[in-house]
């Protein structure tokens, strides 16, 4: 694990996090920023080996083989606590940052240090978020809090103003592309993962290990062509189908969110690349039928679907609103 804590790319924050650790300047608490699949959780997973590593490489650098190492690579070790919601897009609620305190309280177990982890934190509810901050504000000095999150705007300032902040960005196309390759993957399917995941090597790496995960992309981009055109009844049905499972329904907004933005960015002529390069065709297709201000609307209402959904508003009517709201094509 010496190249870099074995990650892909965010080589400036393994080095920055490596440095705290060989000089025993370990922040109290950490927030690791950026898109789902960036490599939130395996740097922070890094972090946690690299302080607790019994037989390190180097100073700050774990060597991935020791019982702690591989204890807190499969997240089971005894002073390795995980905090998250039950599922993505749920809700991380104010017992289990209680439940978190107090193991924190206690002093480690068989390593140097004790590790809360708190996943996806904007998903806290705020007496949740409260609760943090009272355990960032108390928290002894053998414990380190890591967060992860979409973006430190979404959480409470007081929370981000204790934490040291690193932002991830997703990585270049043609490396996650190279990383696909040397994963397997033949070149189109490198290819095509790699934009899809937008340069995220994380979600790149379960496309690409998850055979139903692009058959499934395929068939939800495929629905969004057929309900273009589809009468109101037809798509009160699609939504009442798709509004049964919360999880599912999440995903597939996601998806089509997408495939909007690749519309969105065709009708204003950015130079950036698209996600969905295998729908080259459809995206030009409706690029050429709406102006920029309702290809602007549609992502709008998408991401506030998204937002709403979270927010545990009727499922069913947010599909049937968001449906019938699309532009005729």
């Amino acid at each position: 694990m010496t190249d870099n804590w074995g990650l892909l790319g965010h080589e400036w924050a393994v080095d920055m996090l490596r440095q705290h650790v060989a000089h025993d300047a370990t922040r109290h608490a950490y927030l690791f920023a950026g898109p789902p699949g960036v490599g939130r959780r395996t740097l922070a997973l890094r972090l946690a080996q690299a302080l607790n590593c019994t037989q390190t490489v180097e100073p700050g650098v774990p060597c991935g083989k020791c019982r702690d190492c591989k204890q807190i690579e499969a997240m089971q070790h005894p002073d390795l606590t995980i905090i998250q919601a039950d599922s993505e897009g749920g809700t991380l609620k104010v017992d289990q940052v209680r439940e978190a305190r107090r193991s924190l309280t206690l002093k480690p177990y068989q390593s140097k240090y004790r590790v809360a982890l708190f996943l996806r934190f904007q998903e806290a509810n705020d007496n949740a978020a409260n609760a943090l901050l009272k355990t960032l504000e108390e928290a002894p000095s053998y414990a380190v809090l890591i967060l992860t999150a979409d973006n430190p705007e979404g959480l409470l300032p007081t929370i981000v103003s204790r934490c040291e902040v690193l932002r991830l960005r997703p990585l270049p196309l043609e490396i996650v592309e190279s990383f696909l390759k040397e994963r397997g993957a033949n070149e189109d399917s490198a290819r095509l993962i790699s934009h899809v995941s937008g340069g995220r090597p994380g979600y790149a790496l379960r496309l690409l290990q998850d055979p139903n995960a692009l058959s499934f992309r395929d068939e939800k981009l495929g629905d969004l062509q057929t309900l273009l055109p589809a009468t109101r009844v037809d798509k009160f049905s699609y939504a009442e189908k798709l509004s049964k499972d919360k999880d599912g329904m999440r995903t597939v907004l996601l998806l089509w969110l997408s495939f909007w933005r690749d519309v969105l960015l065709r009708v204003g002529g950015a130079s950036t690349p698209i996600a969905n390069i295998d729908r080259v065709q459809e995206i030009e297709f409706l690029a050429g039928r709406i102006n920029l201000s309702e290809a602007r609307r549609v992502v709008s209402d998408l991401e506030k679907a998204l937002s709403q959904l979270e927010a545990n508003v009727n499922a069913r009517l947010l599909a049937e609103i968001l449906l019938l709201d699309w532009p005729k094509v």
